[in-house]
């Protein structure tokens, strides 16, 4: 797949399919959304939400969260706000995530089919990660907005200024559902 990606890349270059996406680091609209990197969301979700090529920085991981006040997700947001000029940020989760419901157990077994084992597995535990905290997902997924948007407003390096607010996007017909 990835040789078949390359090809189609040296076309697009080739035949500068590049220039209809021209356009700076600064997103356009000031704004910057968390969401999750579900497929079902790539076109989806700028589209549902009017957003072009430019206007906003896209920041997707699985489950659109901030699980820790230090992870990469916040990270990226602290960047857009200070390096980039966002002042407005949208979490946007979606219905029937893979994320809801997603644990450690669940990808325990997975790992041991993938040659993963249980020696690597402990001596990650050793050094200090939780597995069971890092691959959790979470069981509600209003609540979980609620828990991003919460950490993203609060935490110490975001200011009070920034706008956060928290959606729910119908993964089929992208319709948004604010969450207070």
């Amino acid at each position: 797949m990835i040789d078949q990606i390359i090809a189609y890349n040296k076309s697009f270059v080739a035949q500068k399919g590049y220039e209809k996406y021209l356009t700076d680091k600064y997103p356009d609209k000031r704004l910057a959304v968390l969401s999750c990197m579900d497929t079902r969301l790539t076109e989806l979700l700028p589209a549902a939400l009017g957003l072009r090529n430019g206007d906003a920085k896209i920041i997707k991981n699985a489950g659109g969260l901030v699980i820790s006040p230090f992870d990469s997700a916040m990270r990226s947001l602290i960047v857009a706000i200070y390096e980039l000029g966002v002042d407005e940020i949208m979490v946007v989760a979606h219905s029937n995530c893979g994320a809801c419901h997603m644990s450690y157990d669940h990808f325990h077994h997975l790992m041991l089919e993938r040659g993963i084992t249980d020696h690597t597995l402990d001596t990650i535990r050793r050094c200090g990660i939780d597995l069971d905290q890092w691959l959790e997902g979470f069981k509600d997924t209003p609540q979980s907005v609620r828990h991003t948007v919460k950490t993203i407003k609060t935490h110490p390096l975001v200011p009070a200024d920034v706008v956060v607010r928290g959606f729910i996007i119908d993964s089929t017909t992208g319709q948004l559902e604010e969450i207070h």
